[in-house]
């Protein structure tokens, strides 16, 4: 869930993989020859700690357990990444064989450190195609360098959510497929009174909530790294495009002075008083979770369509950011042929994916549970589903240091949205050395 998905937690997160790297890997026997058809139990950590995503949990891993009597689960919810790296440091019996994360951020470091077992073997052993089985950018999400260690357990879209009241109100139709469309009607849509606000058509700035520059830069298809692994946010002009189209939509709603007068009023991000529910924001960019929290909280104006994309990138309307949940087996696990029955039903199995999905109305992971007719099919839900198989959608590649470099590149952001960093292309290759600088001292 994107409530623990923030960038100061994969920061953190990403210090304590860094230190694990040496540890963990010196511990593991790399090997699995233990026999997955004898009586054995095996140890499930994830982060779930919701009593409808507990239930869901739980329930599949009843379901495996009936399919494999013999393979008996302890599961353990409520994990976070901190307790994940200091268990596998430990290694031992206390050490899970299974483990769930919400921080796709690290799988670089999960796998480039030996942390997560290499999964291609089971792949291969179990006759599974990888790119025959998930989406793309969820592939792209679970890898690192060639080496697969994780498999994606769930996923989120990105999309925009769109008061259908105030859209009435103001004559607007449907919702906005450019970003020219959406700048016309966020102007149109804000309601401003002097240095404040009683509704802003759109919250611009990247502080935010889900407004980050990496979930709005998706929408020009911007790539991160070249093909040597450098940074290149100063070459790519979709990075460019993207703060320039910011620092427009910035000044056109008001500033950014009087924009972050009104953000200090915003509710907490995941409670009752988002502005999204309280109609403070008239449009904003969010995953699919938003849609059952908006109704939880009493706002039933809400409707949802794909993020607005650049004018010279019509046809590419439909796309947006994905991220997700990750699953991989523990290189100190001595049970890594039993704890992969596991990570492939959960994975793969089209029912327990769908049931899973459903429960906890996170995207489905693989194509197969995609086009699922058990799927639920709420409209809000579909249009994240319609996302994620969207082929021009994007998601944030692996680093070997985590998300530092997201971190660095919204860091910039902060500063060039608030005046302190003037020189755009000048803070951008400020951006790709840095970032460079970071990956080299990791390796």
């Amino acid at each position: 869930m994107s409530r623990i998905r923030k960038a100061a937690a994969a920061v953190a997160a990403s210090a304590a993989i860094t230190l694990l790297a040496s540890a963990c890997t010196g511990q593991s026997s790399g090997s699995a020859d233990d026999d997955a058809s004898k009586d054995v139990t095996i140890t499930f950590w994830h982060g779930w700690s919701a009593p409808n995503e507990l239930k869901a949990i739980n329930d599949n891993v009843a379901r495996f357990e009936k399919a494999h009597p013999n393979i008996h689960v302890k599961v353990q919810g409520n994990i976070t990444d901190d307790k994940i790296n200091q268990a596998l440091r430990a290694g031992g019996s206390k050490a899970p064989d299974v483990v769930s994360s919400f921080t796709t951020d690290n799988v670089g470091q999960f796998c480039s450190s030996g942390t997560f077992a290499d999964l291609a073997p089971f792949l291969q052993k179990s006759n599974i195609d990888p790119a025959a089985t998930f989406p793309k950018p969820m592939l792209e999400y679970t890898q690192f360098e060639g080496k697969r260690c994780s498999l994606p357990l769930l996923g989120d879209a990105y999309g925009l959510y769109y008061n259908t009241k105030e859209f009435a109100a103001a004559g607007i139709t449907a919702p906005p497929k450019t970003l020219s469309e959406f700048k016309a009607d966020a102007v149109k849509l804000t309601k401003s009174s002097g240095d404040s606000y009683s509704q802003l058509g759109f919250m611009p700035d990247f502080h935010g909530y889900e407004s980050t520059p990496m979930h709005v830069a998706a929408q020009w298809g911007v790539k991160y790294f070249d093909d040597a692994g450098k940074s290149q946010v100063a070459k790519d002009p979709g990075f460019a495009a993207m703060f320039t189209w910011q620092q427009d939509m910035v000044k056109a709603l008001g500033g950014f002075a009087k924009l972050e007068k009104f953000r200090s009023g915003f509710g907490d991000e995941f409670g009752a008083k988002n502005p999204l529910h309280t109609g403070q924001v008239a449009m904003g960019i969010d995953g699919e979770w938003r849609a059952g929290m908006a109704k939880d909280a009493g706002m039933n104006d809400l409707a949802v369509a794909p993020f607005p994309v650049p004018d010279d990138q019509a046809d590419t309307y439909g796309k947006g950011y994905l991220s997700g949940t990750i699953i991989g087996i523990a290189n100190t696990s001595a049970k890594k042929n039993a704890a992969w029955e596991l990570v492939k039903f959960m994975t793969t199995d089209t029912d327990a994916v769908v049931s899973f999905a459903n429960a906890i109305h996170n995207v489905p992971s693989t194509l197969a549970a995609l086009k699922s007719p058990k799927l639920d099919q709420d409209p809000s839900f579909k249009t994240f589903l319609d996302i994620a198989q969207n082929p021009n959608s994007t998601t944030t590649p692996p680093s070997v240091n985590g998300g530092a470099y997201q971190v660095t590149l919204q860091d910039f952001g902060y500063a060039y949205e608030s005046g302190k960093a003037k020189d755009l292309t000048q803070g951008l290759q400020g951006v790709d050395t840095q970032v460079d600088k970071d990956i080299a001292q990791a390796k």
